[in-house]
């Protein structure tokens, strides 16, 4: 049912297995590696096809500087961080609440409304496109970030109530009853008992959810524009020019919007593993 581990396999699987690793590994940081190349390279190295091979000379300090201080890279930066850290909270917050609802009180609809919010996560989001482009005309709320942060929330609450509503499934519902035998609230329960034990997942989720939504391109092309309200996402593209692109500044600036969500992870990585994992071995 499960494979075999590759330390019982025969010395031949072995030996392949070893030697496949670092070209398989290569073929998957190919394209993150060719980024960091082109981020150190000079513009005259594109100009003259130089695209593989070695830097003519090292623009580190140049490109990145060119990136940080001659254009809107700090302004989307700070626009990215506006728009992720509200979404992350707001989504947080009310799937937790929704989780706690569908996961603890037995009612009719209880299975019909958890269908919903998981239903929505089959939805191809391009469709939405325009509905979702003339509402936030119409609510005005057009190239805002307040318009983005509100649709990231309704659209990634649906996933985060899955995760919340699954992981609030697993506790054990004895401390529940045990809580209401004491004449606990349903609200301090929720307060006092289930939020700290959905630590792990809270982790978990909110590393996912930065993820997302920082690298989210769609929907910042789509309802924003400008460096005024667009996430760095979409801001990287600002170094096209209308006959050339700035390869080595988009490559730089490529980097450096990678870097929060990695921090992030890294940072978070130990609660993250254990809320993915907990409940795996028994």
């Amino acid at each position: 049912m499960f494979p075999t581990p590759i330390e019982k396999q025969s010395q031949a699987a072995q030996i392949t297995y070893k030697a496949l690793l670092p070209v398989a590994l290569l073929l998957w940081l190919g394209p993150l590696l060719a980024v960091a190349l082109f981020s150190v390279k000079p513009d005259a190295d594109f100009v003259n096809a130089n695209y593989w091979g070695l830097p003519s000379s090292f623009e580190f300090m140049h490109n990145y500087g060119q990136v940080f201080f001659n254009s809107d890279m700090p302004r989307y930066m700070l626009n990215s961080i506006l728009i992720t850290v509200p979404t992350v909270i707001g989504a947080v917050a009310l799937s937790s609440m929704t989780g706690f609802a569908l996961g603890i009180y037995k009612f009719k609809s209880n299975m019909w409304i958890f269908f919903m919010f998981v239903a929505g996560n089959f939805v191809p989001f391009q469709i939405l496109m325009v509905p979702v482009r003339d509402l936030t005309l119409e609510l005005g709320l057009y190239n805002t970030k307040t318009g983005l942060v509100l649709f990231h929330i309704a659209f990634q609450t649906g996933f985060c109530t899955l995760f919340m509503r699954n992981f609030i499934k697993a506790l054990p519902f004895a401390l529940i009853e045990a809580a209401r035998v004491e004449g606990i609230s349903e609200i301090k329960i929720f307060w006092y008992v289930v939020l700290p034990l959905m630590k792990p997942a809270l982790a978990a989720l909110s590393v996912l959810m930065f993820t997302f939504i920082w690298n989210d391109y769609f929907w910042a092309v789509v309802l924003t524009q400008g460096a005024e309200s667009q996430p760095v996402t979409a801001g990287i593209t600002s170094f096209n020019a209308q006959f050339r692109a700035a390869y080595h500044l988009m490559s730089a600036g490529s980097i450096v919007a990678a870097l929060p969500p990695v921090a992030m992870f890294f940072l978070m990585q130990k609660h993250f593993i254990a809320g993915l994992t907990l409940g795996a071995v028994k």
